[in-house]
């Protein structure tokens, strides 16, 4: 039982009883979204990581072990009724360690008959030549990363078709917002910004990026857990409006009531910076997404569900006050 910061046990809280049970392995910024999430609905919700703690709502359970072990995910998940797979392995060691983990956690959800949901980016595709990308388009993925990234979705739906466990995938792009620190729109733009620092940026900051909230990630999540039309496909949950990078920026710079410009990092930098940083090193490898017109359509999923994204003029000032309060 997660002990609290105030001394509160879980047990002692007052929650609301649900015959539902969300097991959510992953407490990075997606996965505790979705927990705060579930937990306001007041939903029964266990999150899993490798420590056993997490920052979590009360009345949510943490329990602590290693995901890429089925018998522990087999045991975890005991009574679940929808399984979500929000984890994220260290970047540089993706192709090693990603797929034991999905693997496993497969294994938990077929075991206690539970619906699993699985949470992707959009390494799969490849490049498109700024054509905007829709869940139909192929997995023309050269890299590493996102080739492993499209087996493990092909694994999912074949392990859905084969009637092993329910599947249902949600993708979404670049993320920014509460504890999304280590994405290319967190901390490397928000800090500098609040400063009243320039920001600098990989790609062209005046393409079209589509970026995704990432509450909104959480609550997409929660919706294709408890959506029966959900299953079987995958779904790119829903996004603003897509602006440019620079223009992107500018909203932050409004929001945090400061001055600053906006460039972009010089390809020889990137490609020097990543001998001494292994982030931007594995970057390098969807540099397409940062280079060439990148808007994601999430159509299928506001149509199918009526669920839409928050407005970037809420998202980002809500941003903004968080990356304050959390200084570095």
């Amino acid at each position: 039982m997660n002990r609290w910061r105030d001394g509160t046990q879980a047990a002692e809280l007052n929650v609301k009883e649900t015959t539902v049970t969300h097991v959510v392995f992953g407490t990075g910024p997606v996965g505790l979204a979705l927990v705060e999430h579930l937990a306001a609905a007041g939903e029964k919700v266990t999150a899993v990581n490798r420590g056993g703690r997490a920052d979590v709502p009360p009345g949510v359970d943490v329990v602590g072990g290693d995901a890429s072990d089925p018998e522990f995910t087999t045991e975890a998940v005991r009574g679940a009724a929808v399984v979500y797979q929000c984890l994220g392995p260290p970047y540089d060691r993706w192709p090693e360690l990603f797929p034991p983990l999905q693997s496993a956690v497969l294994q938990g959800a077929a075991a206690a008959g539970a619906k699993l949901v699985s949470f992707e980016n959009l390494y799969l595709y490849g490049p498109t030549d700024g054509a905007p990308l829709t869940e139909d388009l192929p997995s023309a993925a050269t890299g590493p990363k996102g080739q492993v990234r499209a087996q493990m979705a092909r694994d999912l739906l074949a392990a859905h078709d084969a009637g092993t466990v329910r599947v249902a995938i949600g993708r979404a792009s670049t993320y920014f917002g509460p504890r999304g620190l280590v994405s290319s729109m967190g901390e490397r733009v928000f800090y500098p910004v609040i400063a009243g620092k320039n920001a600098q940026v990989i790609g062209d900051p005046d393409q079209p990026h589509t970026v995704s909230y990432i509450p909104d990630i959480g609550a997409g999540l929660a919706t294709l857990g408890a959506r029966d039309k959900a299953d079987g496909r995958a779904w790119h949950l829903p996004n603003a409006d897509t602006i440019t990078t620079r223009t992107f920026i500018e909203k932050i710079y409004e929001a945090a009531g400061t001055d600053g410009k906006v460039s972009a990092m010089p390809r020889f930098m990137v490609n020097l910076v990543a001998l001494f940083n292994s982030n931007v090193r594995e970057l390098k490898e969807v540099l397409f997404e940062f280079e060439e017109p990148f808007v994601v359509d999430s159509s299928a999923f506001e149509s199918a569900f009526g669920q839409r994204a928050t407005p970037l003029d809420e998202a980002i000032p809500t941003t903004v006050e968080w990356f304050r309060a959390s200084p570095k």
